[in-house]
């Protein structure tokens, strides 16, 4: 029994060895190549398991220049599994409920682990510009980008708050 016991340690260990590796490079090249409108970092209490990230909202839409944050939460089997990303910025958009979960395919069943912090935050950047009003979890906003644009940019605004770093 005890044999059995390490054997299934070990490959626990070495799984969060090589999640730790790659969110170490994810966050070096974030860094070294930064792409302007996002950003991310591990949170102060130094676990590499848990980030903080900025986006700026796109240029041409209701999001225009209002800084959103999200955190990142990642599994200890990242990146075979999507990590758990939430809007903390209180956000009004169709595919965002209210609790800042978030309606995106590539982190739930198109997730690919090909995918990392920067492809996940320019993806969430892009669907602040182009939101799917056919799968919503915000019916409200969903109607309201559809038929009624200013009353939509109007709750966007009301909605937003910076959050402090």
């Amino acid at each position: 029994m005890a044999e059995q016991q390490k054997l299934t340690v070990a490959p626990r260990k070495a799984d969060t060895q090589s999640v730790v590796k790659r969110l170490q490079s994810e966050l070096m090249t974030l860094m070294m190549s930064p792409t302007p409108g996002i950003s991310a970092f591990p949170d102060a209490d130094g676990n590499l398991l848990h980030w903080t990230a900025t986006i700026v909202g796109p240029k041409d839409t209701p999001y225009a220049d209002l800084n959103l944050k999200l955190s990142f939460e990642f599994p200890g089997n990242y990146p075979y599994a999507a990590p758990t990303v939430l809007f903390k910025t209180p956000i009004y958009h169709p595919n965002i409920d209210f609790s800042g979960r978030i309606c995106l395919d590539i982190l739930k069943d198109k997730w690919s682990a090909v995918y990392n912090v920067q492809t996940v935050l320019l993806s969430l950047q892009s669907l602040l510009g182009e939101p799917n009003n056919a799968s919503p979890l915000n019916n409200e906003a969903a109607q309201l980008h559809q038929n009624d644009p200013e009353e939509y940019q109007r709750k966007v605004l009301a909605r937003h708050q910076d959050i402090d770093e």
